[in-house]
């Protein structure tokens, strides 16, 4: 059912609200990529100063360490999805794609973030995508019911890359790039087995 305004109605029936299925256009794709990057900004600054006051007391460069190889994974990649909880009527693959834009953005303003900081080009680019597809991983686990399993899973990629990248380009290229590879592949493993269904209520399990 179609309203006034051209917008779907909810139905109900037996006494259940049913509501229509909706897929999210152009304008509203590009709304989630920028929302990724608005929302990485003040995320970002939050994170060097609240992990920094935590870790203070640690030499500078187990503090660096504290700050971004732990205390970043958890606050980013909650940060990142908080949205997705909030959408009713999307497909499976929906949901896995915003979330995937919404990654894509906060990848891209953080990247100039810390480039323009002085981190290394060749370090910071891979983040780009890395991040989008750590956040389609979390969208995943919401599209089916498992957002804490997934989000618990993104987090521990992301972790585990983070405090790689943090002892240099050498680290960087043994160890750290398989973590990148292999959350990149999980990404285009679980879009695969994303499909049209309609996702249903969300639940924290």
């Amino acid at each position: 059912m179609i309203g006034d305004d051209g917008a779907p109605l909810n139905v109900v029936k037996d006494n259940k609200i049913i509501i229509p299925l909706h897929k999210p256009g152009l304008k509203e794709k590009y709304f989630f990529l920028f929302s990724g990057i608005v929302v990485s900004i003040p995320i970002t600054f939050f994170v060097n100063i609240f992990s920094s006051h935590l870790c203070f007391l640690l030499p500078v460069f187990y503090s660096e360490l504290c700050a971004v190889g732990f205390f970043a994974p958890f606050i980013e990649e909650f940060s990142k999805v908080y949205p997705l909880f909030y959408r009713h009527g999307e497909t499976e693959r929906s949901i896995f794609i915003l979330g995937f834009l919404v990654g894509l953005g906060f990848g891209l303003t953080e990247f100039f973030i810390y480039v323009f900081g002085g981190a290394p080009v060749s370090i910071r680019l891979p983040g780009i995508f890395f991040h989008a597809a750590s956040t389609s991983i979390t969208a995943y686990g919401i599209a089916t019911n498992r957002a804490i399993q997934f989000y618990l899973l993104a987090t521990a990629l992301h972790l585990s890359y983070n405090f790689f990248v943090a002892f240099g380009e050498l680290f960087w290229f043994i160890v750290a790039y398989a973590f990148l590879i292999l959350t990149y592949f999980l990404s285009w493993h679980l879009y695969h087995k994303t499909s049209e269904r309609a996702v249903g209520s969300i639940q924290f399990s």
